[in-house]
């Protein structure tokens, strides 16, 4: 793995950051990076089914953004048929066994929960999710069959959540599909950005690998807009998927010094690293955002041994993207978020050593600067504000709104050929489980075309 700290060789002098390896032991670290959310066993896993009122009309389902029966799944539970239940979770969310894992279930299927109130607390539906999904992928089980070929041919751009749901269910409808990727692995986000303690043991890869499996997809290495473009796409395929997510960066806004770094980034090497005890880690580190990678990198950074770790987000804990579960996660590992204020500069001469910050308020929802500064001393800043769309390799004729793709209820861009899913579109909430039914929608509304 390249190293993210160029400028800490050993010829720093004493006024260099602290940034090292080896803060933790690879055992201290192994313990700190194991399963966030324990399996449950078989059990714990019957008394949390029966804990279901099994409701009519149950909001569960209603907030799930892919419409999982979760009544009808938690009741085969109860029954001890996990394939049929399996099959009632994947049938709608392909990738029901990570979602088990990272889906929001606090502010979605839970916090919908009739149980959900201050005497009681929701029936955990996503580890009940998970106690009937891994068994099919530990076995390899197929459920689902490839349909009767239709002599059509889909291209998908992007193997993340959305590409991959897409061209599972384009599958399923007896199409082939050829998955454009630039990652060396399939899975996006789910492989690449999502903290390590959330999804252990390679699974991200043992999903992908068991969706290909139901066949009539192939998977090809290339980008779009460097390999391919979108006008050859269409012109060699009956239609076209895109699932590109967001391929850049947001600016800070402030002039840049070595030192600070994209936290996306650095998630995605730390969950590439057989070794986490050989990370560079700060001493200090400095996190600026709101989101879920910003809680992601901070949490991340305090399990890889840094002795402190801050966020900072320019509003209250009510606007931050990061759910209240995730904010407490912080704070339960030691991390220290401030809020109310905005970074105005970076401090340091040939390495980031501090952020100067100014204090914000709101005025009539508008955010304002007050003009109180303080700064605060950082070996490491990760810039965690979220990501926008390379929209250079798409055409004039793709709609664009406030830099994301113009969608409508089908997952249909302006063009007539083409729909797209998943973080790249307007109107998207960065999540794997909405990614998914973008993907399965789209899946739908493409089969209707090609079938006329």
């Amino acid at each position: 793995m390249p190293n993210p700290f160029p400028s800490t060789g050993s010829s720093m002098s004493k006024n260099a950051p602290d940034i090292r390896t080896g803060r933790l032991t690879r055992q201290e670290i192994d313990a700190n990076f194991g399963d966030l959310h324990p399996p449950l066993k078989r059990p714990e896993a019957l008394i949390e089914a029966d804990r279901c009122y099994f409701c009519y009309d149950a909001p569960c389902t209603t907030a799930c953004p892919t419409g999982i029966d979760i009544p009808g799944f938690i009741q085969k539970i109860r029954s001890d048929n996990l394939r049929g239940s399996a099959t009632t979770i994947l049938e709608e969310n392909i990738m029901g066994g990570m979602c088990a894992r990272v889906c929001p279930t606090e502010v979605l299927c839970e916090e919908a929960c009739v149980r959900n109130t201050h005497e009681d607390k929701p029936v955990e539906i996503g580890l009940l999710q998970r106690y009937a999904t891994d068994p099919i992928f530990e076995a390899g089980t197929q459920l689902f069959e490839r349909g009767e070929a239709t002599g059509k041919r889909v291209a998908v751009a992007g193997g993340g959540p959305a590409g991959l749901a897409c061209a599972h269910r384009l599958s399923m409808l007896g199409h082939e599909v050829v998955v454009f990727n630039r990652d060396e692995k399939l899975g996006g986000l789910n492989e690449y950005g999502i903290a390590a303690y959330k999804t252990v043991n390679e699974f991200a890869q043992r999903e992908v690998d068991w969706i290909l499996a139901i066949g009539g997809i192939e998977v090809r290495s290339a980008t779009l807009g460097g390999d391919i473009t979108l006008a050859e796409l269409r012109d060699e395929y009956d239609a076209v998927f895109l699932g590109i997510g967001l391929g850049s960066v947001n600016d800070l806004g402030v002039e840049t010094l070595p030192g600070a770094l994209n936290a996306i980034d650095y998630i995605a090497e730390l969950r590439q690293a057989d070794d986490k005890s050989a990370l560079p880690v700060g001493g200090n580190v400095v996190v600026i955002g709101g989101g879920m990678t910003a809680i992601d990198i901070a949490v991340q950074s305090r399990r890889l041994g840094a002795k402190q770790v801050d966020i900072v987000y320019r509003r209250g804990p009510e606007q931050m993207g990061a759910s209240r579960f995730e904010q407490e996660l912080a704070q339960t590992n030691g991390v220290r978020i401030h809020h109310w204020a905005q970074p105005i500069g970076l401090l340091g001469d040939d390495h980031v050593s501090a952020v100067e910050f100014e204090r914000t308020r709101a005025d009539n929802g508008k955010l304002v600067m007050t003009g109180e500064r303080f700064t605060m001393d950082a070996d490491v800043v990760f810039k965690a504000i979220g990501q926008a769309l390379v929209d250079e390799p798409l055409t004039d004729e793709l709609q664009l709104e406030r830099g994301r793709i113009v969608v409508d209820a089908e997952q249909k861009t302006s063009l007539d050929d083409v729909w797209a899913g998943g973080d790249c579109v307007r109107g998207g909430d960065d999540l794997t489980v909405s990614a998914v039914q973008h993907g399965k929608v789209a899946a739908h509304a493409i089969d209707r075309h090609l079938r006329g």
